[in-house]
């Protein structure tokens, strides 16, 4: 009697920054792909800085991941010994914090004898979407978070083509900004998204950045400028907030149509933190695209993302990472 094939079990590590999370995928025979787990702990005393502070996080890590790992492993039902393979971030991000899940996944790899996989931030972002569908090349891919802000076009699996990136800020990283400028808080994506409901989008004139350009880049540096002198002339919070939030969408969303009409590609990947802002889900709704959107809480960085990353590079056939290599700070994704 022949055994049947069992699951894969792969546990996802991400330290990248300021987010500790670990989470498990299993990875069916059949290819399909399922999140057993995704368990984030957020680090709160970046919020009285208004932004990271590298060696406060490294440290945070160091102190949770263990907590985290735990915790994941619970949800998903299943002791330390049914993990098949690890999978952890290595770049691109803050090295401090990069090392703290990067050795913890390979030491971890290591004492279960199992593969280990070397991931890349930005692809664990894009496969986030697997969560809910099948990703099958060609389609483009907006990563749009508080530290990227990159659309490529990927014609074939693991093939990445840098179409357009912002050139000054990241999208998230604005939207921090204009809410601590408007005294919304931190993080600011979620304050902009809330104010916003109260305030008028035509309020404040914010021009689209980059309009009329033939590339596919953002910029987001003038809306930063332009949001300073809103508030200097006595701008609300929420009519700032509902202004700057329907302009940083529109650049955002008709970009990326734009590449998609230059690319010929029909089916549009958006993930990254950035992606919950209801505000973008709804315009990406109305242009036609069949759009994917991570699922819950997989938008901002999490260790699920990086499970399926791994799961993916295992359904074709790269080979498990030595262990012997570094965190990196840049990391570019595009390979042509």
């Amino acid at each position: 009697m022949t055994d049947r094939p069992r699951p894969l079990r792969i546990l996802g590590i991400d330290t990248s920054c300021d987010d500790t999370g670990v989470g498990v995928v299993e990875l069916a025979p059949d290819g399909r792909v399922t999140v057993l787990a995704n368990r984030v702990w957020s680090q709160a005393v970046h919020a009285q800085y208004g932004g990271v502070m590298p060696e406060l996080a490294s440290r945070e890590h160091v102190e949770r991941i263990d907590q985290i790992m735990g915790d994941a492993l619970h949800e998903a039902g299943l002791s330390v010994s049914d993990i098949g393979a690890v999978a952890a971030t290595s770049g691109p991000g803050l090295v401090g914090a990069l090392l703290v899940g990067l050795m913890y996944g390979k030491g971890l790899a290591q004492a279960l004898n199992v593969p280990f996989h070397a991931a890349h931030h930005l692809e664990g972002h894009i496969f986030a979407a697997a969560s809910e569908a099948e990703l099958r090349a060609p389609f483009l891919a907006l990563v749009v978070s508080g530290g990227h802000t990159h659309l490529f076009d990927v014609p074939r699996g693991g093939e990445y083509v840098l179409v357009g990136a912002t050139r000054d800020d990241a999208a998230g990283e604005a939207f921090d900004k204009v809410a601590r400028l408007a005294g919304l808080g931190y993080p600011g994506g979620p304050a902009i998204s809330e104010a916003a409901t109260r305030g008028d989008p035509q309020a404040v004139p914010f021009k689209e950045p980059l309009k009329g350009q033939s590339g596919f880049d953002f910029s987001f540096s003038g809306l930063k400028t332009a949001a300073l002198l809103a508030h200097r002339a006595g701008a609300t919070p929420e009519n700032l907030a509902a202004s700057f939030q329907r302009a940083a969408v529109q650049t955002l969303v008709n970009t990326t149509v734009r590449a998609a009409q230059a690319t010929g590609r029909s089916t549009v990947v958006v993930s990254g933190g950035v992606a919950a802002n209801h505000a973008l889900r709804e315009a990406f709704a109305a242009t036609g695209l069949h759009v994917v959107f991570p699922g819950r809480g997989l938008n901002t960085d999490n260790g699920a993302m990086i499970a399926l990353a791994g799961a993916a590079a295992i359904q074709a056939g790269r080979p498990a990472s030595a262990l012997d290599g570094g965190a990196t700070a840049y990391a570019p994704l595009a390979n042509a």
